[in-house]
């Protein structure tokens, strides 16, 4: 089965005004990332999910609850709200992203 990795940069959180990874982590729900509708069916409900700071490096795992739709990209992917549960903190280890922050591994 497939691991989604999704990134809660420090960065977006002052530019974007995005959920902060501490954020994430407490409230188990990654907002709005944009996935390609290719992915969906490799990352169905209780596949892993790997929450990343990459400039933070901090990690944590989990498994993914649900995808919730939000809204669209201005190329018209979709963006979901992704629900995890049973997160916990792990050493950190890079992964590598696409450009809207996620990866499938």
């Amino acid at each position: 089965m497939s691991t989604l990795v999704i990134h809660a940069p420090y960065e977006k959180v002052q530019i974007e005004n995005k959920r902060s990874f501490q954020n994430t982590f407490a409230s188990s729900i990654g907002d709005e990332y944009a996935i390609p509708r290719l992915f969906i069916p490799l990352i169905p409900p209780g596949c892993k999910v790997v929450l990343l700071s990459k400039d933070e490096e901090k990690r944590a795992e989990g498994k993914l609850v649900k995808l919730v739709a939000r809204s669209k990209t201005n190329t018209g992917m979709q963006r979901y709200d992704v629900h995890i549960e049973n997160l916990r903190m792990v050493p950190y280890k890079p992964e590598a992203l696409l450009r809207t922050g996620i990866a499938i591994i």
